[in-house]
């Protein structure tokens, strides 16, 4: 379990570094002139995943369930590769991510990386990690009650992001226009 606790507050720093980006690439897109969207659930978004982290370590203790290395080792190969996507993302945007829906007037949407093969990249990577995060170390519970959240709360992000983006309806998570 000590591996555990120490992969769930790696990933806790991860979110930190994230916000700290988020916040810097805010100043950039305000400075040229961007419009926020959507702020009423970006609180949500906020509590639900420090929720993930915290249901992880909580259900991992108090089930004691034990170890299981091939779904184990499984899972954190699904995180590795979701923090890998999530990266590439906000490496090919640039100054235009954030974790808030932050839309500078004039910009083209941005159709390389990740973003040439899906129009919501980081968004596959946030479900693929709050399902495989918790299974980690046997959190099926907080992996199904964070994945069902999670969609709720994604059907509404999506569809303020399209509209923000001028794409229209929300599209399937994978989906190009």
């Amino acid at each position: 379990m000590i591996w555990y606790t120490a992969l769930i507050l790696a990933v806790g720093a991860e979110r930190c570094v994230e916000l700290a980006v988020a916040r810097r690439n805010a100043r950039w897109s305000l400075e040229r002139g961007a419009v926020e969207h959507g702020r009423g659930h970006y609180p949500p978004m906020v509590a639900l995943h420090t929720a993930l982290l915290l249901g992880c370590l909580v259900e991992a203790g108090a089930a004691d369930r034990p170890f299981d290395p091939a779904v184990g080792g499984t899972m954190l190969a699904v995180v590795m590769a979701a923090q890998a996507l999530r990266w590439w993302c906000v490496r090919t945007l640039g100054p235009r991510w954030n974790t808030r829906v932050l839309v500078v007037p004039g910009l083209p949407l941005v159709a390389r990386g990740p973003y040439r093969l899906l129009r919501h990249p980081n968004y596959v990577a946030v479900v693929a990690e709050g399902i495989a995060l918790p299974l980690v170390h046997g959190s099926w519970i907080t992996a199904l009650v964070f994945t069902a959240l999670n969609a709720w709360l994604l059907t509404v992000r999506l569809r303020c992001e399209n509209r923000a983006l001028g794409l229209g309806a929300p599209a399937a998570l994978g989906a190009r226009p």
